[in-house]
């Protein structure tokens, strides 16, 4: 794996970062690093209109192939954009679930009505979308699911809950994993609806979390209906089109996270520095020992996306999701340690925190959403190490 750029490369990481340069100003230039964890909120039609900015310039949806609205990119590319994107500390994406997830699904799964409909309306970040797979009792457990849609004339008819939905507030669109066939059947009998959020039935409740924000939601369906045409994949073949899903999200978006991270650890070092906690020979070991998880990350990342270019990515991603995550939330804690006893205390009155605060609160969840670390843990266990399986009721 050779991790130096080629010619061409070295030119297209150029062009990106001299695009960023020269956009990121007059209205952008205050957008810089806006939108991170436990900061959802902010500016948000600000970033929608980069989004679209983006679009314009033909940066949405790079590894797309053509005919679908892409750049057709290479692996190495996108890497590319999304370090250089990182490292100009451009903000947060609002459409990257339309992006990242729904779009390559359907262009492995969806039909070519599908793909005329809604990808057009992706590369152009007109419509965004939120994802509805986690349940109360179906989280890593996604099997679980108990919502139901049954069929009704022209119209599926969807009827429960889903929970820790992302962006459910701001989205045009859901993609829901919905029971269609007899309960007890687990993976069987699921299916993938595509479902427009101001239809009547759909309610979307702010689930307020610790860092005090409400990036994620409760949505209650109660006779929401979506066209029969709008089944991603065929009738009762869910899981597959959501282990699909679940890999694309393993993706080279999480290159430009660990920037992000190394972003992080710089200003806690910054922190250190200034504060005299550098000082602390403890606390000097465990940011070395922060500097070399990024970098042992970073290269298992690009191994892990070497296979997904090769076509052989399977359930190895699970050890980058297990590995990302436990860091993650070992950095929120240093970020406070360093912060000493400061850290303790709000910014402001009544809740204002500050970045390394923000960063604590909301990596607590890295290790539960995206997959639970004891959920990759058995995945590893049984599908890499070929350990026998845990026993399930």
């Amino acid at each position: 794996m050779d991790l130096t750029d080629s010619p061409a490369e070295a030119a297209f990481r150029r062009e990106v970062r001299d695009w960023l340069g020269d956009h990121l100003t007059g209205e952008f230039a205050d957008a810089r690093g806006l939108g991170g964890p436990g900061s959802e909120h902010e500016a948000f039609e600000v970033r929608l209109a980069w989004d679209r900015l983006l679009a314009d310039g033909g940066w949405t949806c790079l590894g797309w192939p053509v005919e679908h609205g892409g750049r057709g990119a290479s692996t190495a590319q996108q890497v590319i954009f999304h370090e250089e994107y990182a490292r100009a500390a451009a903000p947060v994406r609002v459409g990257h679930v339309g992006e990242e997830l729904l779009g390559p699904t359907l262009i492995a799964f969806g039909t070519e009505q599908q793909r005329r409909r809604f990808l057009p309306e992706i590369v152009a970040v007109r419509e965004l979308w939120c994802q509805g797979y986690s349940e109360p009792s179906a989280g890593s457990d996604l099997a679980n699911v108990s919502t139901r849609a049954r069929r009704d004339g022209p119209d599926w008819v969807i009827d429960g809950q889903k929970t820790w939905t992302s962006l459910a507030h701001q989205a045009d669109w859901c993609f829901l994993l919905a029971r269609t066939g007899p309960p007890g059947q687990r993976h069987r009998g699921l299916s993938c609806l595509l479902l427009p959020m101001d239809r009547p039935g759909v309610e979307v409740r702010p689930i307020v979390q610790l860092t005090g924000t409400s990036e994620f939601n409760e949505v209650f369906f109660d006779g929401a209906r979506t066209a029969a045409e709008h089944v991603v994949g065929e009738v009762g073949d869910g899981w597959r089109v959501a282990m699909g899903t679940l890999g694309f999200e393993r993706g080279v978006g999480t290159i430009d996270q660990q920037v992000v991270f190394r972003r992080e650890l710089e200003r806690i070092t910054g922190l250190a520095r200034t504060g005299g906690a550098l000082d602390d020979p403890v606390l000097r070991d465990k940011i070395t020992r922060a500097w070399i998880g990024l970098e042992v990350m970073r290269f298992t990342a690009l191994r892990t996306l070497t296979g997904v270019a090769e076509g052989t990515a399977g359930p190895e991603a699970s050890i980058a999701k297990l590995h990302w995550a436990t860091f993650h939330r070992g950095l929120g804690e240093l970020a406070v340690e360093v912060a000493g006893a400061c850290g303790l205390v709000a910014a402001g009155a009544p809740y204002e925190l500050d970045e390394e605060q923000r960063l604590f609160l909301f990596s607590r969840a890295d290790t539960i959403y995206g997959g639970s670390n004891e959920i990759q843990r058995t995945i590893i266990a049984e599908r890499v190490l070929g350990l026998p399986k845990e026993a399930r009721p």
